[in-house]
């Protein structure tokens, strides 16, 4: 990647983030055009390939990025000692509603890279995709889970708000009128129902 993107305005900076965390995220790396990703943003495709060489090197460059922004919002958002089991899924919440209000499709996208069976893209990315899923496992991995009733699968409930969640990101932000402070405030009433029936 080309040090000089990070003297471009943040403006221009967002709009080539932004269109191409929406390509992958709807096509994966292999089928993503770099086409749409140019048009998106309303640059060439000369300039794209002058900051990021190759799709590849654009795909590398938005995981680490993503993946280094997520992970900052949850240090801001996240409480060092917070270990309440819903507290701490709500403070997860926050941080990527925090994210998605600047860069709407960051989750649809990680969560397509997720899937990703490409073996160039994968060798790009397994490093940092560990890395983070580390991030993610140490944050659940503190969770106390004996406000549970007896008899709760602890696990099954996180499952069932893990696919909740995900099913609520994508509905919202595929919505015409996507709002991060909208997507909060229904994600953390199912949470709140959650709550409500297992402790």
């Amino acid at each position: 990647m080309n040090d000089r993107f990070w003297e471009l305005k943040k403006e221009k900076q967002d709009r080539m983030i932004n269109s191409a965390l929406k390509v992958f995220s709807q096509y994966g790396y292999k089928h993503a055009s770099t086409d749409e990703i140019v048009k998106g943003a309303g640059i060439s495709k000369g300039l794209l390939f002058h900051y990021f060489e190759s799709k590849i090197g654009l795909y590398a460059f938005l995981y680490d990025y993503a993946t280094r922004f997520v992970a900052l919002e949850l240090t801001a958002n996240v409480e060092k000692d917070e270990n309440r089991y819903y507290e701490l899924y709500k403070q997860i919440l926050s941080a990527k509603a925090n994210s998605m209000s600047q860069y709407p499709y960051i989750f649809l996208f990680l969560n397509k890279a997720d899937e990703e069976t490409d073996n160039d893209a994968l060798s790009v990315i397994s490093e940092r995709r560990e890395k983070y899923q580390r991030i993610l496992h140490a944050l659940r991995e503190r969770a106390d889970i004996t406000a549970f009733v007896p008899g709760i699968d602890f696990e099954k409930v996180g499952v069932i708000l893990d696919f909740t969640i995900d099913g609520l990101i994508q509905k919202s932000v595929l919505s015409e009128n996507f709002r991060a402070d909208f997507f909060l405030e229904e994600a953390t009433e199912y949470v709140d129902m959650m709550q409500n029936m297992t402790s």
